[in-house]
């Protein structure tokens, strides 16, 4: 097998096995390249991905996928993991409408066995799965591979409380590419390292162990003795223990970017009569010096020049916008404070954390925690603004509920990624925030449409809301809005003003789906029709004058970026039935079903949330439609 071919002529994890260990650094070299080049075009996680080419081979040398299952947290880096289980020749529809998933996905391919798109996730199901097996008889691996940044994840030391040293067969790999969990200090260190990663020593282990408790009387005590004298020994040498005190047997630090010592410590770790920690470091970006320089910047990208590596579209985005807003606020106010669950660069905080450092804490990816920690903040009367992703305050509703507004504390929420997020995919669309918000009393919800309301809005979630407020905006830069709207700084506004008419249908919205309201009246007018739009501004609580206006029209169309069940478009729904109304009511929002990924303007197009979608709606899907569009 060539140089040139090895990746593509590797189907599934059979064909790696066939490779000589020789081979295996230009296998990871052609990885890298695929990696850098596709991710280039289709957009995706880079540097954690290019950081664990060498140990994703490691692994299918050693492991028997999918006999053996892998299970990857938070998901993001199983790249290497998809192109050598069968995915290579597609690999390039990469985050695109029915193409290959950026995470792990059981329906696209046996060798996914658990799907993970949030962090923390997979030590808890791994456990289970180990024990799903040993009452099923099956003597199969289960390997959870982690990354350093998943390890700041509460349910990450629940799983580690919750082991057993009877699940023999559970490897935990942490993956290290930040952080030190550990400080190994001296040459015996490193010769007890390489020993126990040594398979050799697992079998002379096992046969003396045997012999010893063979041994009439005296055998099982002294084979005791000497697990005693190894283990004060090692805390000696390591300093801790920690993670053997939990029922693993430790074994690294290991270099992540060695193929040959990698697999003689999984292959080690099979010997093992104990779950095992296994401990290896990698660097993030590895292969590609931008990313290699700048990791965080490259963690998650979307399409890049590979040689300067510039996003190929730039520009202003609602996060960017919403973290200089809180500077400039910052600046006057020193009661302000930003909160981030590890996404200060995603969610545009990057700037307050170098202007304002003693007011900007990063609490790693808790965002329960971070929630309560706000709650602690404004007991003493500062000003905690959390931003986070929609799809991971999804992680937080008890806190939410019992530390913020069952408290009547003033925590501001800033809902970055709000609505369809386009490629990410199913886990993380932000289309349910607002249901679940929307269960919860005294918390006010703003929905802006452009940059001008986001900042207004914000500014009324500080200064002028008494409790929890959450300010929610999409993913992306604003569409704006037309050029004759004309706001009045209430909870809603009406466009256009003038020509007021209660036999005009009514479009209610907010968020990004009134610019493409505004489109789909632009093309009715080019039918002769007309109608008017009601843009919320605050969407929890609505406001009873928004309301009354709708009350008196014959016909109104809800859109909503959101999903149905729980969301405004039903409460709105409900509070006209509740006051009489005699006209109809449609509502279109995302039904009761998992959106997948696709960009957002196919998904907006999919939900008939887009223009097109809109003007078909108002026409009642007529021939009209059909013609104007011939």
């Amino acid at each position: 097998m060539s140089e040139q071919n090895l990746l593509d002529n590797i189907s599934c994890p059979k064909d790696l096995k066939a490779l000589k260990m020789s081979e295996l650094d230009d296998l990871a070299t052609q990885i890298r390249t695929k990696l850098i080049n596709t991710v280039s075009q289709t957009g995706g996680h880079l540097s954690s991905n290019l950081g664990t080419v060498e140990l994703t081979i490691a692994l299918h040398r050693v492991f028997k996928s999918p006999y053996d299952h892998i299970l990857w947290d938070v998901g993001h880096q199983c790249y290497t993991h998809k192109l050598l289980t069968g995915r290579c020749e597609d690999f390039d529809t990469l985050r695109c409408k029915d193409g290959i998933s950026g995470y792990p996905s059981p329906c696209e391919s046996e060798h996914d066995f658990f799907r993970t798109g949030h962090s923390g996730t997979a030590l808890s199901s791994a456990l289970g799965i180990v024990r799903a097996k040993s009452l099923k008889r099956d003597n199969s691996y289960v390997i959870a591979v982690v990354g350093d940044g998943s390890s700041t994840n509460g349910m990450v030391y629940e799983a580690l409380n919750n082991a057993d040293r009877n699940d023999g067969r559970l490897i935990l790999i942490l993956n290290e590419n930040e952080m030190s969990i550990s400080k190994n200090v001296g040459s015996m260190a490193r010769y007890l390292t390489a020993l126990r990663t040594n398979p050799r020593y697992y079998r002379f282990k096992a046969k003396t162990e045997s012999a010893l408790n063979r041994i009439p009387l005296i055998g099982k005590h002294l084979s005791a003795f000497i697990s005693h004298l190894k283990a004060s020994l090692k805390k000696t040498i390591y300093k801790s223990t920690w993670f053997e005190d939990l029922g693993f047997n430790y074994i690294g630090p290991i270099d992540g970017h060695n193929i040959e010592h990698l697999t003689q410590a999984l292959t080690s770790a099979k010997l093992i009569r104990r779950p095992v920690f296994l401990h290896v470091k990698t660097v993030k970006g590895k292969g590609y010096d931008l990313a290699e320089q700048a990791p965080t910047e490259f963690h998650g990208v979307s399409k890049y020049d590979l040689n300067s590596g510039d996003p190929i579209i730039s520009g202003s985005s609602y996060s960017q916008e919403t973290g200089e807003f809180l500077c400039e606020l910052a600046g006057k106010d020193k009661r302000i404070c930003a909160i981030t669950a590890a996404m200060s660069v995603g969610t545009g905080l990057s700037c307050f954390q170098e202007e304002f450092p003693e007011r900007f804490f990063d609490v790693g990816i808790a965002e329960s925690h971070a929630v309560t920690f706000s709650a602690g903040l404004a007991k003493l009367n500062m000003v905690p603004v959390f931003a986070v992703y929609s799809s991971f305050l999804q992680r937080t509703y008890d806190q939410i509920f019992h530390d913020v507004a069952l408290q009547k504390l003033k925590v501001v929420f800033a809902i970055d990624r709000a609505g369809f997020v386009g490629e990410d995919g199913e886990t993380h669309q932000g289309i349910y925030e607002v249901a679940f918000l929307n269960t919860i009393p005294d918390i006010t919800i703003y929905s802006p449409s452009a940059y001008a309301e986001l900042k207004r809005d914000m500014h009324k979630a500080i200064y002028s809301e008494k409790f929890a407020t959450a300010v929610r905006y999409p993913r992306g830069a604003e569409l704006g809005l037309p050029s004759d709207f004309v706001s009045e700084n209430r909870n809603f506004d009406i466009y256009p003003k003038e020509g007021e008419n209660e036999k005009l249908p009514l479009i209610i919205t907010y968020g990004r789906v009134f610019s493409q309201a505004v489109k789909a009246r632009e093309k009715l007018l080019n039918q002769g029709l007309d109608t008017k739009i009601l843009k919320l501004n605050k969407i929890k609580p609505i406001d009873p004058a928004a309301l009354e206006y709708a009350l008196g029209k014959e016909e109104i169309f809800f859109f909503e970026e959101g999903v149905k069940s729980g969301g405004v478009g039903e409460k709105f729904a409900n509070l006209l039935l509740e006051n009489a109304f005699k006209g109809q009511y449609k509502l279109f929002a995302v039904d009761d079903v998992f959106v997948k990924q696709a960009t957002v303007e196919e998904q907006l197009k999919e939900y008939k949330l887009d223009a097109d979608g809109i003007y078909r709606a108002l026409l009642g899907g007529t021939d009209e439609a059909d013609e104007e569009e011939a």
